[in-house]
Formats: structure tokens, sequence, C-alpha cells
């Protein structure tokens, strides 16, 4: 089984530090990460995190969070940056950036980085605009981690039952990540996988969220973002020359 993690969260600013947090997504069974990038990161930079990844046998994804103030902001992000990136996350802030983020299929994950119920925007309508747009849920479990520390867990539990069941309702896929920064914050994809058992979901649900959603999501990106991508469902097969 392949486990991924689409969020985990280094700075190559200390690379003794990101080194240690790759070399620990190794040893607790991952094979695939998601490390997010900013547009002006150096491409020997990225090139040297890949080959860390390489060396330890994880497959190294190029990641895009966006944090948008508006839709607009959100719509010039996408078409600016899109291309560059095999995922693309919005965290979204307002009612607004949810709804236009959970329409536009260029948009891969929607996050939402409190757990304050006016800052959290799935309801059905944006579900229903994700399940058409194919974008998914990804929910951050460094964040839930700190949230239980933080204040009592019930409130959480109950947003989060009801944020996976209305999800769960339009079949808008889940994706949980670490969104751990630092080697002490990362957990066993199976511990993850546990934890969700509080949130009332299924042990399939859990693991799919590990395994089978997020590469379904690296997948079809790739794909797009290959040379002989035309549309959906369209590819160059070969090319015909004329003489």
């Amino acid at each position: 089984m392949k486990f991924v993690d689409l969020h985990l969260c280094l700075s190559w600013k200390d690379e003794g530090q990101a080194r240690r947090l790759i070399a620990k997504s190794a040893e607790l069974g991952y094979s695939q990460i998601g490390v997010p990038l900013q547009p002006s990161i150096k491409p020997e930079v990225v090139n040297q995190m890949r080959l860390v990844c390489d060396e330890l046998g994880l497959d190294f994804v190029t990641r895009l969070d966006l944090a948008p103030r508006s839709s607009g902001e959100l719509l010039a992000g996408l078409r600016r940056f899109r291309r560059s990136f095999e995922v693309v996350s919005v965290f979204c802030s307002s009612k607004a950036v949810a709804r236009q983020a959970a329409k536009d299929r260029r948009v891969d994950l929607l996050c939402f980085q409190s757990f304050d119920p006016k800052k959290r925007f799935l309801d059905t309508a944006e579900a229903e605009l994700a399940s058409a747009s194919g974008a998914a849920l990804e929910l951050d479990m460094a964040q839930v981690l700190s949230g239980l520390e933080e204040r009592s867990g019930v409130g959480i539990f109950t947003r989060l039952r009801r944020e996976l069941g209305v999800a769960k309702s339009f079949d808008v896929p889940v994706i949980f990540s670490s969104g751990a920064s630092q080697p002490l914050l990362l957990r066993r994809p199976q511990d993850y996988a546990a934890l969700a058992f509080l949130f009332d979901v299924e042990a399939s649900f859990a693991l799919e969220a590990l395994t089978k959603n997020p590469v379904a999501v690296v997948e079809r990106n790739r794909k797009k973002l290959s040379l002989d991508y035309v549309a959906p469902g369209v590819r160059v097969i070969k090319e015909t020359r004329r003489l």
C-alpha cells in the first residue's frame, strides 16, 4: 500500500532540518511527499530536494499553497502558476474564496486554517461544486493535534464529523496530510488512520484518504502537465510530419 503525505512543510533554508524531515517520512512508511514551494524558488533548490527524496525512495511532488484574499486574487494566481506545480491547494479564508475554489477545476485541494466554525466553509453548496470540479478536502493532522492541545476536542470533533459527513454525501475526496514542519510532529500513516476513528469515519475511508485519494490527485495532474496532454480524454499519440 502506497502512503502519501501531500503536505510536508519543510524549508530548504534549514537544510539539515529539511533532510531530517524527509528522512523521517521515509522511515515512517511514506512513499510520496508533497512539499509546498514558493513560486520564486530556484530550480536548483528543487532539484536538491528531489535528489534527497530519490536517495530515500520517496516520490517528490511539487505543491503550491495559495492564500488569496478574494476570488479575483485566486483566479490571478491560478492563471499565473497552475502549470508550474503538480498540486495546487487553496486556503479558503472567506465564503467567496471557498466558493470560487470549489468550482474551479484548476484547484486540487480545499484547505481551512482554523477550527472556528465561522471560518470553515464546506457546506452542501461548496461540496456540490467540489464534487463536480474534482477538488478534494484536505485535513492537516498536525493542525488537528495542535487544536486538541489548545482547546477541548469535543467542538473540533463535532465540526470535523459534520464536515466529513458532508464530503462523503457528495463524493468529495478527502485527503489526510501531516502538515508537519518538524520531525517530532510526524506520525505513521496508520496512526493518522486510527485517529480518524474519532471523526466517525470507517477505517477504509481513512486509508483511502492516505493512499488512493492523494495518489489520484498527483497522477491526474502529472498527466495534464505532460507534453502529450491536450484535454480531458484527449492525448497526442503520434505526431504526423508533413513533407
